[in-house]
């Protein structure tokens, strides 16, 4: 598929870059704006992007500040937070996707804290629907029992005391997904079980605010094999959209006909005949094709 670059002014000034895929299909089924993960590049969710614009649908894929082609020079000393990733970037894309938008339906597919960030948004009640794909904020009390402690050393300890020494986490360096503004990594390293830890009174309360004005349904979807967003760490986050109605999908790579899965694989071209033409199901009719693997 076609698709080109895109330029995104946040709120704030901060320029972001994206791409557009126009729906190959002149009557579009709807906008779909893709949040990546914590610390991966856009350009990994640009299989799945030109495949839904094949089928109908008009794409924005985008990089947070600090990641990919958006991010500056020098990270060092950069305060960049998840926070600004879900006020200001994301609201960025929200917005450019409504102007450009032409069906009145402008969907959210998110992975990882990108299934979560959209409440930040002042504008998040205006989207149509999301799924949400491990959809969390990484609080280590939620990981897998059997990998909690390698993964807190590795995150939790590890990680802060990188970023406090260099001044950002040199994640590509170690291989450990790409490199995170420092105010990312103390965010998730120093992560408790509440988002809205470390802002005020008031900010506290306009966040709740935001994440309870969405009110469009929601579709998250983990993988028994998930050990960051387990169904804990899930219910955990989709209790912040307490207006929205939210059906929870536990699927086993078995179901996929997969031996593993995992956090990361679902956005990998193998999952084409799979998890991506079951996913349209959703973004098109709002229908679950995972009926049997609800849970509470």
């Amino acid at each position: 598929m076609e698709q080109r670059i895109t330029e995104l002014t946040a709120a704030d000034g901060v320029r972001l870059t994206g791409h557009w895929w126009p729906a190959a299909k002149p009557s579009a089924a709807g906008t779909v704006i893709i949040n990546p993960a914590t610390g991966v590049h856009a350009r990994y969710y640009h299989r799945y992007a030109a495949y839904i614009a094949a089928r109908g649908f008009a794409v924005l894929t985008y990089d947070y500040r600090g990641i990919g082609l958006s991010r500056p020079e020098t990270l060092k000393g950069s305060t960049f937070t998840w926070r600004q990733w879900g006020e200001q970037d994301f609201d960025a894309a929200l917005r450019h996707a409504l102007d450009l938008d032409c069906t009145g339906r402008v969907l959210v597919v998110g992975h990882s804290i990108g299934g979560f960030l959209p409440g930040y948004s002042p504008a998040s009640n205006q989207i149509a629907a999301m799924l949400s794909v491990g959809g969390q904020f990484g609080y280590w009390g939620d990981y897998a029992l059997t990998r909690r402690l390698p993964l807190f050393l590795k995150w939790h300890v590890a990680m802060p005391a990188m970023t406090l020494a260099l001044g950002y986490f040199p994640g590509k360096r170690l291989g450990w997904l790409e490199d995170l503004p420092k105010g990312v990594a103390y965010g998730w390293g120093l992560q408790q079980d509440r988002a809205e830890q470390g802002l005020s009174g008031q900010a506290a309360e306009v966040m709740r605010e935001r994440f309870a004005g969405v009110a469009t349904p929601i579709l998250s979807v983990t993988m028994t094999d998930d050990e960051f967003a387990t169904p804990k760490a899930i219910r955990r986050a989709m209790r912040y959209y307490s207006r929205a109605p939210v059906t929870k999908i536990l699927l086993s790579p078995k179901d996929l006909g997969l031996a593993r899965v995992g956090h990361f694989d679902l956005f990998h071209a193998r999952h084409e005949e799979g998890f991506w033409r079951q996913s349209l199901d959703f973004l098109r009719e709002g229908r679950n094709p995972w009926a049997d693997r609800v849970y509470i």
